[in-house]
């Protein structure tokens, strides 16, 4: 059962493989320019009027998220960290999002003037905004140069979407710009941390830039002087690793110490999602049906159960009020039985893992979840513009447009 889950591969990595299979894609170009791409949180709840934090629904062009709270902090005076924000978005493309400032007046922010970042409203609140403080995200995008009927072939592949869900990828974007950043987390889990800084170094093959092309390739010849005088500048992290593989060659593990902890968590994090992927991939023909000794996600909620009487959850699963999970590994996740957990543990074991090896030490623990192999996308518009499709679309907290659009364009 386990041979098909490739080991130490997300599903980017492979030929893809797609739920709406039989319905032809439309191709196109996506985020050709930063007006192609709009996304709008929908928020859990809005300011109350009260309170000592500033509420501001900001929308930023061109830059991501943390770049716009540093800029904002900036600005205003304030520690960054003290920001609050509901969710992570990306750089490309024009975002609406809402963010939270403690103690500033909300004159004071709607006075600010940041190239890119414009301030819709400002209201106090009483609380700072947490990571998932909102409902889900509403989409508009514009895909350049599809086919003639793209429009045809996009609502038909919808149409499948909305009735049996979108298969609850992370896709791409989770896995950094060589794609490596999984590959980086497993090493870390496996205490292979010479693995880890490989893997953060990268492939020559996978970048296009000539002089980050050469600092890999002599750090790949073991020239690592060389190669810490040709990685650019900006690559911070890659030269603080070098620099201290310089002065102790063999002591990988403590020149890793050399990243920052957001970074490790990050690169975990990619581990998590990738070895999700490929349960989705597994799953995918059966993507809204229980089996028991699934855990089971009410949608409703986000409570997760086991599932005892799969005959008896079908109607549940069938009217999209549960979906079957996938891991999100960690050393306290709620583990299914049955024929799920066989195959949970030996995509494990292949890794040479156990939920055990997530209980790291110096604040990287991680506890794991449970995560819906399906979502549901709703407030579906398609439309022909042209030689381009425009489509709006609205998906939950967590789940990616790019889900969506691969099922769609099929390139």
């Amino acid at each position: 059962m386990i041979a098909r889950l490739q080991r130490g591969l997300p599903l980017t990595d492979r030929t893809a493989k797609f739920l709406t299979s039989d319905i032809a894609g439309t191709g196109g170009i996506v985020k050709e320019t930063v007006e192609d791409f709009l996304v709008e949180e929908i928020p859990s709840y809005l300011p109350s009027g009260e309170g000592e934090h500033c509420y501001a629904l900001i929308e930023k062009r061109g830059i991501a998220t943390l770049e716009a709270l540093r800029r904002i902090a900036k600005t205003l005076g304030v520690q960054e960290r003290d920001l609050g924000y509901a969710g992570m978005k990306d750089a490309i493309g024009i975002t609406r999002q809402t963010i939270s400032i403690p103690r500033v007046a909300p004159e004071k922010v709607e006075a600010m003037q940041i190239p890119g970042i414009k301030v819709l409203s400002a209201r106090r609140h009483g609380n700072k905004l947490r990571l998932g403080h909102l409902k889900g995200n509403r989409f508009r995008i514009r895909v350049r140069s599809v086919v003639p009927n793209a429009a045809q072939l996009a609502a038909q592949a919808l149409a499948v979407l909305e009735a049996r869900g979108v298969p609850n990828f992370f896709g791409e974007q989770r896995y950094g710009v060589q794609g490596n950043s999984h590959r980086i987390g497993g090493a870390v889990l496996r205490g292979d941390y010479k693995a880890a800084i490989d893997a953060l170094i990268g492939e020559p093959g996978a970048v296009s830039d000539e002089r980050w092309r050469q600092a890999i390739e002599a750090y790949r010849r073991g020239e690592l002087s060389e190669s810490l005088s040709l990685f650019p500048g900006q690559f911070r992290v890659e030269r603080d690793v070098i620099a201290r593989l310089i002065s102790r060659p063999d002591a990988f593990d403590k020149a890793f110490h050399a990243v920052p902890p957001r970074l490790k968590r990050l690169y975990l994090s990619a581990f998590q999602s990738a070895l999700f992927d490929r349960v989705v991939e597994h799953r995918l023909d059966t993507l809204g049906e229980v089996s028991t000794g699934d855990i089971a996600f009410k949608h409703e909620n986000g409570a997760c159960f086991l599932v005892q009487d799969a005959a008896a959850e079908a109607p549940r699963a069938q009217a999209f009020e549960i979906s079957p999970t996938g891991p999100m590994f960690g050393c306290t996740m709620m583990e299914p039985s049955g024929a799920q957990l066989v195959l949970e543990r030996e995509l494990l074991a292949g890794e040479g893992l156990t939920l055990e090896s997530f209980n790291l030490s110096g604040g990287l623990k991680m506890e794991g979840e449970r995560r819906p192999l399906r979502v549901p996308v709703k407030d579906v518009e398609v439309e022909q513009d042209g030689a381009d499709l425009l489509l709006a679309f609205s998906l939950p907290r967590g789940s990616y447009a790019t889900t969506v659009l691969r099922e769609i364009i099929k390139v």
